[in-house]
């Protein structure tokens, strides 16, 4: 039986944040070590989705920034991330679930954080320029990982072929 978080809003975009990794996690349990670094895709210009191993660690640091986007929105001083690039499929996991509990840590240290503003004046204008509310960030945090685990999937059948 699913367990599942008491705490409203917040615990539902836990649990589903949770429940993406998971599957992604699962995809990547019979990625061999070639599998993750072998360059999939030779035409991309963008260096975050050449292979698995570019994509995860994209992945691993963009959820990492959301949180930090987010703290620093509440006037936290805090610093970005540097791009890490792992060298096992069983180190990238790891990280996932440390990104995770990053992300859970947000709310222990803010448990009234309000997670909606309909007021664009109010909202964070993140680095890429979209603007967003904290649940709406939250909400792109989940489909990023969804996105990207069906991009693994994808490359998986091609090297697999």
């Amino acid at each position: 039986m699913q367990k599942y978080r008491n705490n409203g809003a917040i615990g539902a975009l836990l649990d589903e944040y949770e429940k993406a990794i998971g599957e992604l996690k699962t995809v990547l349990a019979d990625v061999s070590p070639n599998e993750l670094t072998t360059i999939v895709d030779h035409k991309t210009e963008d260096p975050d989705c050449k292979s698995i191993q570019t994509i995860l660690t994209h992945v691993i640091r963009s959820g990492y920034c959301y949180i930090i986007e987010i703290r620093r929105h509440l006037n936290e001083k805090i610093e970005f991330v540097e791009r890490e690039i792992l060298l096992s499929v069983e180190e990238y996991q790891e990280e996932l679930v440390n990104m995770f509990r990053y992300s859970e840590r947000l709310f222990d240290d803010y448990p009234n954080l309000n997670l909606e503003t309909m007021e664009n004046d109010k909202k964070m204008i993140v680095r890429w320029g979209q603007v967003y509310d904290v649940e709406q960030l939250f909400e792109h945090a989940i489909v990023h990982i969804l996105r990207h685990r069906r991009q693994i999937e994808r490359y998986l059948i091609e090297l697999r072929k």
